[in-house]
């Protein structure tokens, strides 16, 4: 699976209130979340980013609570994938669960300029930054991983078989 765009940048230890803050969790229209996705770390974000636009992050992006509203909001917003130095692993997870492609690299989390755009292959294992002409190696998901992504979440997949 290959994705496309430019990237946000954003620093370590972002919590799930600054990607969907609280006073928004009184819906789970996924529509209403996305305007409001990341609005405690940057107001413009969701009037900026694009479909297929790329989060990066430093450490222990999606630390603190374990809704599943964040991940939810972020993938509504039309964000292909989110890069970052590391995860909190309840995030990580929520985010497999729902078909939101997430990836662990502390080379491209370190080097990934805002604006910089990206090509993500998570079956070759790579991150190619266009704008630095620069590749960074990533883990390539299991096939098991890749299906859940592929059919958009984890019950869709079981649905489908």
């Amino acid at each position: 699976m290959a994705y496309r765009g430019k990237a946000h940048r954003f620093g370590d230890d972002i919590n799930t209130d600054e990607i969907i803050p609280a006073r928004y969790l009184n819906t789970t229209n996924k529509e209403d979340l996305a305007k409001h996705c990341m609005e405690d770390a940057d107001k413009n974000f969701a009037k900026n980013v694009k479909a297929g636009d790329v989060i990066v992050a430093g450490k222990n992006f999606g630390c603190g609570s374990s809704r599943e509203h964040a991940p939810i909001s972020i993938k509504a917003a039309g964000v292909s994938c989110v890069i970052a130095d590391s995860f909190a692993r309840i995030f990580f997870r929520n985010c497999i669960n729902i078909g939101l492609p997430i990836i662990e690299s502390k080379e491209a989390s370190e080097k990934i300029g805002p604006g910089d755009t990206l090509e993500v292959d998570t079956v070759a294992g790579k991150v190619r930054n266009i704008t630095k002409k620069e590749t960074y190696k990533i883990e390539k998901y299991p096939p098991f991983m890749q299906k859940i992504i592929k059919m958009g979440g984890l019950i869709n997949s079981l649905r489908r078989g």
